[in-house]
């Protein structure tokens, strides 16, 4: 039964990376793709390969997720507990694709996780909550802005004598680095964050002994899940985040990209902090747009998505906490 439930975990685990990279490849590549600086399938190719490598280059974030939010749960009602988290999470993920709507599925986990501990009455680190996913959660957001609005206005002022048609041709190239970049961070953010709940499932199992580094197997495994799954495309978010809230050119693209990556590769390596792609790249699509005039960015469709933010974290709490009561009075 341990063994049956360890692989059954792993197995919802390994889709939830799935969901999440068709639910976020739009983060990595709708800018390019909406400023035709890259192909639809090009870009995707692009992304998977780039997710691929950025989940080989670091593990803080994944230490973060299996020990910083809550206390790691024991036995049955342990597995049964990140089953739950994984299936709030998926079901949360699937609804926000579905409506295409760009919200986060690193919230979406981060809620699983505290719903189904809650239900389980295991110990939840407020503090890590807070400091780790709440407090990055806002201040991401308003970095990408700030900093978006910042790089365009650079781009402006040191291009404003320059040929607008070769420029703009300039910034197609550049923007297939810039989301390359993109496309890195989400590997190095996403794929680190199911590493740490697979490693959680490992200990519960008692397979591997808590604080062990990561098992290659492990990493190799959730990084070709989230490349899969950002190749099979995220076709309704893409539209959203490419044309919805701004038509963008390409040096937005690229100012808008250059200043996602920056900001995921610097939460990542500095502050292990597990910062959601979609907020940051969303905002920072917002902040580039701004540069224009503020009403070219259409903010009933912000308003929107931002909305989708707020309730992702309860929502998939929620479910999560269902799901546990439903496996706690089958299985457990």
């Amino acid at each position: 039964m341990d063994t049956f439930a360890l692989v059954v975990t792993i197995g919802v685990a390994l889709f939830f990376t799935y969901t999440n990279g068709f639910h976020d490849s739009a983060n990595a590549i709708a800018t390019s793709v909406s400023t035709r600086a890259l192909t639809p399938r090009a870009a995707l190719a692009m992304a998977a390969v780039m997710n691929l490598a950025g989940a080989f280059m670091g593990s803080g974030v994944a230490k973060t997720v299996s020990e910083g939010v809550i206390q790691t749960p024991e036995g049955s009602k342990g597995m049964g507990i990140l089953f739950a988290a994984l299936v709030g999470a998926i079901v949360w993920n699937l609804i926000t694709w579905y409506f295409g709507l760009p919200s986060s599925s690193s919230h979406a986990l981060f809620g699983g996780m505290v719903g189904a501990a809650l239900a389980g009455s295991t110990t939840v680190y407020w503090h890590g909550v807070l400091d780790k996913i709440v407090i990055p959660m806002f201040v991401s957001p308003v970095i990408g802005l700030l900093a978006g609005y910042l790089v365009m206005t650079a781009i402006m002022w040191i291009f404003r004598r320059a040929n607008p048609h070769k420029a703009k041709r300039g910034f197609r190239i550049a923007q297939t680095v810039s989301a390359a970049g993109m496309a890195l961070g989400h590997g190095l953010q996403d794929a680190q964050k199911t590493m740490g709940i697979v490693v959680m499932a490992l200990v519960i199992a008692d397979v591997e002994d808590y604080g062990d580094p990561i098992p290659v197997w492990v990493k190799l495994a959730c990084a070709l899940m989230l490349s899969l799954g950002t190749y099979a495309g995220g076709w309704r978010i893409m539209r959203t985040l490419g044309r919805k809230i701004i038509e963008l050119d390409p040096p937005q693209g690229f100012a808008a990209e250059t200043t996602g990556a920056s900001i995921m590769f610097g939460s990542a390596f500095i502050f292990h902090a597990p910062i959601s792609t979609t907020h940051v790249i969303t905002s920072a699509i917002m902040g580039v747009g701004a540069t224009k005039r503020v009403n070219a960015v259409r903010w009933g469709v912000a308003k929107n998505i931002i909305m989708g933010w707020f309730i992702t974290m309860p929502a998939a709490a929620v479910v999560a906490a269902v799901s546990f009561w439903i496996v706690n009075l089958a299985f457990l």
